[in-house]
């Protein structure tokens, strides 16, 4: 199983409409996003939920997207159905982000809203 793995230093959960988002980014020494990774699941009229990964503006993503996502500590692995061409064919995703309180409430609040049923353990 081939993984993506990336590190990031500034975690972020939002909410907008129908959408919910958790941002994690890598920061330059002026502030600016170097690198980012975007969760999103959208919540369509009908109750149909959809599942986006956006990577520095490459977007992917679907009804299916994800098998299973574990969250442990400052590691939150994503597995996904099928592998994507977007990642070179990564069948998972493995993000590393900095411990700090601001990035471990923003992964406590949005976690569960994002990834919903794909996450399957692991604590926060």
């Amino acid at each position: 199983m081939m993984a993506d793995n990336r590190s990031y230093d500034t975690v972020a959960f939002d909410v907008r409409g129908n959408t919910a988002m958790l941002f994690f980014a890598k920061t330059t020494t002026d502030g600016d996003v170097g690198d980012y990774l975007l969760l999103m699941r959208t919540i369509e009229d009908n109750f149909d939920e959809s599942l986006y990964i956006e990577i520095n503006e490459t977007q992917f993503g679907g009804h299916n997207l994800l098998s299973e996502a574990r969250l442990l500590g400052n590691t939150l692995t994503l597995k996904l159905h099928e592998p994507a061409r977007e990642l070179n064919g990564a069948s998972s995703i493995v993000l590393t982000f900095t411990d700090t309180p601001e990035n471990m409430a923003g992964i406590e609040a949005g976690a569960f809203r994002v990834l919903g049923d794909a996450l399957t353990g692991g604590n926060a």
